[in-house]
């Protein structure tokens, strides 16, 4: 497949319109309006067990100053609650049985990560936290694995009872995601797991409810459907997690998040996660958590995976195509290509993509009007390289897990540099690094400074003409020339080696000339051909 080479560039714009974006559809004028707030009276309660935190001898010896440079190497910092636990710093310190041990030794896991040396002390003891840490953090582990503790210790689900555990996650990747790793460490104790969310029959969902689940992941609209209607109640729930609060909160889930947890009794434990911590965050916290205390791993402030190579270019919006064209056939020379292409709505994300195919390029698309097997089996195509381009709107930007993404573009900027954020975290999961393109037009000149910050924050070297918009100068003109020589000249005044300074744990297969979107390859390598299985019609029409 010779890739890209009649790509149409004389079209009319697509997605020119705004709007689409990738929010779920609203399915409730008012969320949740038939559930009414239950008045709890604790003494009339069964009591439950929530504390089973052991400190290992090897914790307990630790001094206070072993305890501040073990936090301090791994960049957690603690606020709020009266005594943190000693953070661990090996599995065997959390006690945990010996079934999820075997598991973590199978999985290949050597040491748990900084969220989780804090998390699971503090998970373990009862106690109400919130954790914020990067994508890609380890922070499911950090719940579920004291939620199997927690549940274990529990009186057995009785019929008609609901599940113990209660996960509440933004989107259906996420939550099926979560759902995987419950189901690989909770099958050894026959912990019975369920995910339920919008866009899939509620047949055998319902049924999964009807049997008994101790673990429920759930979207906040398919949840609330189901309480509203009997088919599942929160009467057993001691323990909720909320993940990804930020972008539940940035979808607009707030109504339903607090009908469901009107449901849930008060003294229960209530874990939040979030990879960032804005007032909506913090007010979320103080409403549903009970003196808790607060981790961060890393820097408060907005920050991007440092082990992600950022490359903006200033251009025109007229230009994008070309400029894609020419990256794409960089990209697919290399033998690690598997590139998510971000766009702003739905209809540039169809557009785009059915451009691409048309022309040659193994890509498919995913955002919120596609329907639920569309998603999966756009999913899997993708993950297993048979379509290593997936173009998506924001709908894919968090929870979106997949190991071995190399290349983020963002062919449409987003409306906040915390999306930004999400958006390039797609790359460079773990400890593994990426590369993360960014297509940045006068249009977008509001969002330069904040944009600038988070460059400024990673060692990024930085585009002068960034620069030049943010100064009001020739924010008009950016990248306006030499199509003929490619996006050469974005980058004047900003030298290779100091890219190179910059990003001095880059992978040596990747040498970085400043060009424009200058990721020159050091081995061009032929181009592959692809055997794309051809998608369903809906996908691309």
């Amino acid at each position: 497949v010779e890739a890209g080479r009649n790509f149409n560039l004389d079209g009319p714009r697509f997605g020119a319109s705004r709007g689409g974006g990738g929010l779920p559809p609203k399915k409730f004028g008012n969320p949740g309006e038939r559930l009414r707030k239950k008045k709890w009276d604790l003494s009339e309660l069964p009591k439950f067990e929530k504390n089973f935190y052991v400190e290992h001898p090897e914790v307990a010896r630790l001094t206070p100053y072993e305890v501040e440079e073990l936090r301090r190497k791994k960049e957690i910092t603690v606020r709020g609650g009266d005594v943190c636990p000693k953070p661990v710093f090996a599995f065997h310190h959390a006690n945990f049985p010996q079934y999820v041990m075997d598991v973590l030794i199978d999985q290949n896991f050597t040491e748990p990560t900084p969220i989780q040396c804090q998390g699971f002390p503090l998970a373990l003891s009862g106690r109400d936290m919130v954790g914020i840490a990067q994508t890609g953090s380890g922070k499911t582990l950090a719940y579920l694995l004291p939620a199997i503790v927690h549940i274990n210790h529990q009186p057995y689900l009785e019929r008609g009872d609901g599940p113990i555990c209660l996960v509440l996650a933004p989107t259906r990747e996420l939550a099926q995601q979560v759902q995987q790793v419950a189901d690989d460490y909770g099958k050894c104790s026959r912990l019975k797991s369920t995910c339920i969310y919008g866009g899939a029959p509620k047949g055998p969902q319902i049924r999964d409810l009807e049997r008994g689940v101790e673990i429920c992941i759930a979207t906040p609209g398919r949840l609330i459907d189901f309480l509203e209607s009997g088919k599942t109640n929160l009467r057993r729930c001691t323990y909720l997690v909320l993940d990804e609060a930020d972008r539940m909160l940035d979808m607009g889930f707030e109504p339903q998040i607090r009908k469901i947890v009107d449901q849930i009794r008060p003294d229960r434990q209530t874990l939040m996660w979030s990879a960032t911590w804005p007032k909506e965050v913090r007010q979320l916290a103080e409403d549903f958590l009970r003196e808790y205390t607060q981790i961060n791993v890393g820097n408060l402030e907005l920050s991007a995976n440092h082990n992600i190579l950022q490359i903006v270019d200033v251009c025109m919006e007229s230009e994008k195509d070309h400029k894609l064209i020419q990256l794409m056939e960089e990209i697919m020379a290399e033998k690690e290509n598997k590139t998510i292409i971000f766009v702003e709505t739905k209809r540039r994300c169809d557009d785009l993509t059915r451009r691409m195919r048309r022309d040659g390029w193994p890509a498919m698309c995913i955002h919120g009007d596609k329907s639920q097997p569309e998603r999966d089996w756009v999913l899997n195509e993708f993950r297993s390289g048979k379509a290593p381009i997936l173009i998506a709107t924001d709908v894919a930007s968090r929870g979106l897990d997949v190991e071995d993404v190399k290349f983020v573009i963002n062919y449409d900027y987003p409306n906040s540099s915390e999306d930004y954020v999400h958006r390039i975290g797609r790359t460079a999961r773990s400890t593994n690094k990426g590369t993360a393109y960014t297509f940045f037009t006068p249009g977008n000149l509001k969002q330069a400074r904040e944009l600038i910050k988070v460059l400024e924050e990673a060692n990024q070297a930085i585009n002068p003409k960034l620069m030049q918009l943010v100064d009001h100068r020739g924010g008009g003109g950016g990248g306006g020339k030499g199509g003929s020589r490619g996006s050469r000249g974005h980058f004047e005044g900003v030298s290779h080696q100091s890219t190179r300074g910059a990003r001095s744990g880059q992978s040596p297969e990747i040498v970085v000339e400043l060009i424009g979107f200058g990721a020159r390859f050091k081995k061009k390598k032929a181009r592959n051909e692809f055997k794309c299985r051809s998608p369903p019609q809906c996908l691309v029409t």
